[in-house]
C-alpha cells in the first residue's frame, strides 16, 4: 500500500472517529495506532484534523468536563481522566463543585440529618470515590 493511500485511509478512520464523538489527540493516537497505521502516517492525519479543526483538544475537554459533571463526578477525578486523555491544561473553576458533592450527597443517601460516625463515613468515602476533594465533601454535611 503506498503511503498516500495509507494516509488518506487513516485521515478517515480519525474523521469517523471524530464523528462519533470528540477525542482528544492523544486517544486518536492511540485508536489509529492501534488500527495498524504507521506513526508518521498518523501523526500526518492528526496534524491535517487539528489544522481543519475537526479535532480540538479544548473542545474535547469542555466536553469532557461538562459530561463527568454531569454524572456527578467531582473535580479529582476528572482531572486525573483528563491526564490520562493527555490533556494538561483545562479549568474547572467555572463549576460548583461544592453544590454538586451536596446535591450527590442527598440524591444518594437522602435528608439525613443525625447520622452516626459509621454512616458519615460510609457518605465520605463515597463522596471520595467520586473525585470530590476534602473541602468539598467535608462541606456537604
Amino acid at each position: 500500500m503506498t503511503n498516500l493511500t495509507q494516509e488518506s485511509k487513516c485521515y478517515s478512520a480519525g474523521l469517523k472517529m471524530l464523528m462519533r464523538r470528540e477525542h482528544s489527540r492523544l486517544e486518536l493516537f492511540q485508536k489509529l495506532q492501534t488500527k495498524g497505521f504507521d506513526v508518521d502516517v498518523v501523526n500526518n492525519s492528526i496534524s491535517k484534523l487539528v489544522e481543519q479543526n475537526y479535532q480540538s483538544d479544548d473542545r474535547f475537554s469542555e466536553e469532557f468536563i461538562q459530561m463527568r459533571f454531569n454524572q456527578g463526578k467531582g473535580p479529582v477525578k476528572i482531572a486525573s481522566e483528563l491526564k490520562m486523555r493527555g490533556i494538561n491544561t483545562f479549568d474547572l473553576s467555572v463549576f460548583d463543585w461544592f453544590q454538586l458533592a451536596k446535591e450527590i450527597r442527598q440524591r444518594k443517601f437522602g435528608d439525613l440529618s443525625s447520622l452516626d460516625f459509621k454512616e458519615t463515613a460510609k457518605q465520605k468515602r463515597f463522596l471520595q470515590s467520586r473525585g470530590f476533594t476534602l473541602d468539598q465533601i467535608n462541606q456537604a454535611f
